[in-house]
């Protein structure tokens, strides 16, 4: 039981860094204004830019792709936060996370 805690301890910490890193990327951008409570997200080959609600972080299936975008692309990249997933993937995902 004291894994799962200090695993937990340890997600939020390292959403909390993903969030401090694009953080930059937060606000206007691209012409494009991001609402408050929100932060944009590449996704897919072509990198189609998306808005999700910060609400998403606290979703396993959103870690999950958090973790999986760390795995392919590591914190240390300036190509904003990109999610190494297909696009009817991720919006088949984020629009059950909305229900």
């Amino acid at each position: 039981m004291g894994i799962k805690k200090s695993n937990k301890v340890s997600q939020a910490a390292v959403l909390k860094q993903m969030m401090k890193k694009c953080s930059s990327s937060i606000g206007k951008k691209d012409g494009y204004d991001v609402p408050k409570g929100h932060f944009p997200v590449y996704v897919g080959v072509n990198r189609s830019r998306y808005i999700v609600p910060i609400s998403f972080l606290t979703h396993p299936e959103f870690q999950q792709l958090l973790r999986h975008a760390e795995e392919e692309f590591g914190f240390h990249h300036h190509m904003g936060l990109t999610i190494p997933c297909e696009e009817p993937v991720f919006r088949s995902l984020t629009t059950s996370m909305l229900r």
